[in-house]
């Protein structure tokens, strides 16, 4: 299947998702319409040096809705790129950002190369250029597109949007807030690297707290001892899967571009990164047994399948092989609509990407407050704090005459620090947006599932928006 083919199954796939959800609705038919298509889409081709000649680059950015702003989405370097997936991807950012309340309209921009043909010097140019591209048509800025990382960029990338910002800008105070996912030292915010693993460990987490879900699938409350099963080991995926074995849990498999592993006894997820980075490949894994296909590694039987790859990868095709009783979509787009009324009938619960990927999103928009304020969190009350914590030790101890260990007084008599907030408000974002989805999904009549009703409560708050300012009365 063509990158085109798959760009419009992607985008057909949430565009039923929506459809599925608005018809649950009572706003108006022309509310809907304005809520589901996408509002602007910019694409451009430019020309780069590449060796002694040049090479045309075809790039995009689309900004799926405007009912807040700035817009968010990230970039991605991908040869599979494709203007469907793109404002796929940006459709779902707009209701991703309305499950967690991120104040964010939702987009999302793509390079259609493969980021290992080219130099870094290569890469460098490809990036500014195409940020100099958005910056003409007045798609980024603070407060109208803010990009970030996604699948073949990263902070790197992130740093040289933001120079070549600046070089245009510079008079801008708040200039930094034109792209999240920096590093510390160019603005970023800690924590921000493991955000979306972390927000999809947080939110696995909490489906896997509630008893009476947990019983129905024939699981025992709490993620601890429970089997999972990882696909793709990227940034999302590695983190992922390794708070959830922190956690408790129990690493059963991996799946890989080269080729999948099982190990019914658990493998650790930061020897198996070593013994890849030694070997090139997570083959041969030490205790492992290799599987015949990448594409059996989605089908053994675990409690909690991750699938953190690219989208499509369950189908209509190896649906019905599913062992998992949960997946957690850490993904974009990792089931298609078919495969997904397998699944239902199958009995195995969804947790979907529209919620469960939203730590990244989530986090950006703290890295984006962090650079409008122009303080790093934590900075003024931290020594504040752990003053106070100290003191109330200091009164337990001579009160009850117990003397306080230094052990204690570390992990008590402490002030939070950037990382502690970010992940406390991480957390929060979390477990608040999982249970409101998941109330619509069990009091409302006719909700099937959790995207349903992940997309009822996000299109329920967008349409609010337009609402409150008299568009459609």
């Amino acid at each position: 299947m063509s990158a085109e083919q798959q760009g419009q199954k992607f985008l057909a796939s949430v565009e039923h998702y929506f459809d599925k959800a608005a018809a649950l609705t009572d706003h108006p038919s022309g509310l809907l319409n304005q809520i589901k298509h996408c509002n602007s889409v910019y694409s451009f081709t430019y020309p780069v040096r590449k060796g002694d000649g040049y090479e045309t680059i075809t790039a995009w950015r689309a900004e799926h809705s405007h009912h807040k702003l700035p817009v968010k989405g990230g970039i991605r370097y991908s040869i599979e790129a494709s203007e469907d997936e793109v404002v796929a991807l940006a459709t779902l950012m707009t209701y991703k950002c309305a499950i967690v309340d991120v104040p964010f309209g939702g987009a999302k921009g793509a390079v259609k190369i493969d980021p290992k043909n080219f130099s870094e010097e290569e890469l460098q140019r490809i990036t500014r250029r195409y940020t100099t591209e958005l910056i003409k048509k007045n798609f980024i800025g603070p407060a109208v597109d803010v990009p970030a990382p996604d699948y073949g960029t990263g902070a790197r990338e992130m740093a040289w949007i933001a120079d070549t910002y600046l070089a245009f800008n510079g008079e801008q105070i708040d200039a930094l807030g034109c792209v999240t996912g920096k590093s510390v030292a160019q603005g970023g915010i800690r924590g921000r690297t493991e955000a979306t693993g972390l927000g999809v460990f947080y939110g696995l987490r909490e489906a896997c707290e509630n008893a009476e879900d947990m019983k129905e699938l024939g699981l025992e409350k709490g993620i601890s001892g429970k089997r999972v099963v990882v696909q793709g080991l990227g940034n999302v995926g590695y983190y992922a899967a390794k708070f959830c074995q922190e956690g408790g849990a129990v690493l059963v498999g991996f799946s890989e571009f080269e080729g999948a592993i099982s190990d019914p006894g658990g493998i650790e997820i930061d020897k198996l990164m070593e013994h890849r980075r030694d070997t090139g490949s997570i083959l041969n894994y030490p205790g492992a047994t290799n599987l015949d296909t990448r594409e059996d590694g989605l089908e053994l039987e675990c409690d909690i399948l991750i699938p953190a790859a690219l989208e499509n990868q369950i189908t209509r095709e190896n649906a019905s092989r599913i062992k998992a009783k949960l997946i957690g979509e850490a993904a974009n787009g990792p089931i298609t609509a078919p495969a997904e009324d397998i699944l239902e009938t199958m009995g195995i619960m969804v947790v979907p990407d529209v919620y469960i990927n939203a730590g990244g999103v989530t986090v950006s928009y703290f890295e984006w407050l962090k650079n409008l304020s122009h303080v790093r969190f934590g900075r003024m009350g931290k020594r504040f704090e752990a003053g106070a914590y100290e003191k109330i030790l200091n009164v337990i101890s001579t009160k009850t005459g117990k003397e306080v260990t230094q052990k204690e007084y570390e992990s008590i008599a402490r002030g939070a620090g950037e990382k502690d907030l970010v992940y406390s408000g991480l957390e929060e974002t979390m477990i608040n947006s999982y249970q409101q989805i998941r109330e619509i999904w069990k009091s409302k009549d006719k909700v099937p599932n959790l995207r349903t009703a992940a997309f009822i409560n996000s299109i329920d708050k967008i349409a609010l928006c337009y609402l409150e300012l008299g568009i459609f009365p």
